[in-house]
């Protein structure tokens, strides 16, 4: 499989600030790349740097395998992206919408094709209605219709289920799985739902403060042997003495919780051995592997809280 995008130790600083720092990483063809963070760790500007919108104080994208700021105008013409909500216009209808962004992007396109985008997004049948009609999620789905109107190689989400209700969500989910699977296109999505990236993404990284803390392929990651589970008791020290001559005896003490790394499918076992031994359980919560990779990296920092789920 070939390297389609390539950044190697990109940097952005703002005055006294770090926004990205050091930052390497790279997408596959045909990859459906998660970029994985919390609120403010860098995942915007990064993509901005990849669409040109900012500049890297320090480093290099390549893209296609070509120097971004040399190939500017060669790499977005094959590159898709929305960055927040798409811009569109609200008083035209879905397919007037298209068809205008087609046009100004110097597109020659069929009605036929337009309408197959429309499909292709669950739209045709709305294509007359005026957008200041639909919902978020329908919206951001004529978003992408705009993104792929000039049959991009490369297509960017940023944080592309924000605002959506469930049926949304899913929608966008599904969406992104067919671009992939029967279209074909490598997609980036950036996202600070672990439980999203973790259904869609084929690879990931997990980024904290501007700076990368894990990089892989998604099951490889999530691996279920390796699962953080949190287990609250009438009585932990109790608890925490009958582990000591277990299999388990590696679990601690964190705060109301014993904390321990553990195969999930043996949860059952460990909640049965707690009952022989006379320890009453109150509550057993199971951590993904990624997850707990992740706040075992950061649980020094009072200011980072678990991914959304």
């Amino acid at each position: 499989m070939n390297v389609l995008l390539e950044v190697n130790h990109l940097t952005k600083q703002y005055r006294d600030i770090k926004a990205v720092e050091d930052l390497s990483f790279s997408v596959m063809e045909g990859d459906i790349y998660g970029f994985l963070g919390q609120n403010g760790a860098g995942k915007s500007t990064t993509i901005r740097m990849l669409l040109t919108l900012i500049s890297p104080t320090a480093g290099e994208i390549k893209i296609f395998g070509l120097p971004l700021h040399e190939n500017r105008h060669e790499i977005l013409s094959q590159t898709g992206s929305i960055i927040e909500r798409p811009d569109l216009y609200q008083y035209l209808t879905a397919y007037e919408n298209l068809s205008l962004f087609a046009r100004m992007s110097k597109i020659k396109v069929s009605r036929k094709l337009l309408m197959n985008q429309l499909e292709m997004v669950g739209l045709a049948e709305r294509s007359q209605s005026k957008v200041r009609t639909f919902s978020q999620g329908m919206k951001q789905r004529l978003g992408i219709a705009v993104a792929l109107v000039h049959d991009p190689k490369l297509i960017i989400l940023d944080e592309p289920t924000n605002g959506l209700d469930p049926q949304g969500i899913a929608d966008m989910r599904n969406l992104i799985l067919r671009l992939s699977r029967q279209m074909g296109k490598t997609v980036i999505v950036s996202s600070h739902l672990l439980s999203e990236i973790e259904v869609i993404a084929s690879r990931m990284i997990v980024i904290h403060k501007g700076k990368k803390i894990a990089e892989g392929v998604v099951q490889e990651m999530l691996d279920p042997a390796n699962t953080l589970v949190q287990v609250e008791t009438a009585n932990n020290m109790n608890a925490l003495k009958w582990l000591q001559e277990t299999r388990w005896a590696t679990a601690v003490i964190q705060g109301r919780h014993l904390q321990l790394s553990m195969n999930r499918e043996d949860i059952p076992q460990l909640i049965r051995y707690l009952g022989e031994k006379g320890t009453d359980i109150v509550a057993v919560q199971p951590r993904h592997s990624l997850e707990a990779y992740f706040l075992s990296l950061t649980n020094n920092d009072t200011h980072v809280e678990p991914f959304a789920n």
